[in-house]
């Protein structure tokens, strides 16, 4: 196993929580359906998506547990690093530095994220600058295709305004799932 690289989302919460399949996964090359859901009362949320990739689902599982593909797939991901590991490789803690851009705060944080191969990844915020950030990518393998479901439960802990966190997370989710899609399918092609 890789390193794990959770594959986070702006720098201000984004972490992947179990979702449900979509409409638009019949076409694998369409944009993935995203839903995000803010909460009224204060500064968190949560956003579910759906993403059918024409790779086997170990190539997939090679791709999210690596920094080095964090890095080219994740939007304002600068540091990905593994800062420890289960000697039986069941979980890992991972330190990333998200900057996502000048209106919004550099932030810095440690997940433990604890894997089922080949089948589900969990994590959580362990320390850092985030009030809550956890989730899971869940994989479904179809065939020559993966089903990988992200959800993910946010509290960044500072103010942003809501109107930025949704458009932003409607932006780059489907961007992060469209550029996981491409390299898996790449990837996925090299063997």
């Amino acid at each position: 196993m890789r390193p794990l690289s959770i594959l986070l989302l702006l720098g201000f919460c984004l972490v992947p929580l179990r979702g449900s399949a979509g409409t638009a996964l019949a076409d694998s090359s369409a944009d993935p359906p995203v839903q995000v859901v803010l909460d009224s009362g204060d500064q968190s949320g949560h956003a579910t998506a759906t993403v059918r990739i024409h790779a086997h689902r170990d190539v997939l599982w090679r791709v999210l547990t690596s920094c080095a593909d964090a890095l080219l797939i994740v939007p304002g991901l600068k540091i990905c690093e593994v800062e420890a590991t289960a000697p039986d490789r069941s979980w890992q803690t991972i330190h990333q530095v998200m900057d996502y851009s000048w209106y919004i705060p550099r932030v810095s944080y440690l997940v433990k994220a604890t894997y089922e191969w080949p089948h589900s990844i969990d994590f959580d915020k362990v320390s850092g600058d985030l009030m809550r950030l956890s989730g899971s990518w869940t994989l479904d393998s179809d065939g020559d295709f993966t089903v990988a479901h992200y959800a993910l439960e946010f509290a960044p802990g500072f103010w942003v305004p809501r109107w930025l966190v949704r458009a932003a997370m409607k932006r780059d989710l489907p961007k992060m799932l469209r550029a996981l899609r491409e390299r898996a399918e790449a990837t996925d092609g090299e063997k």
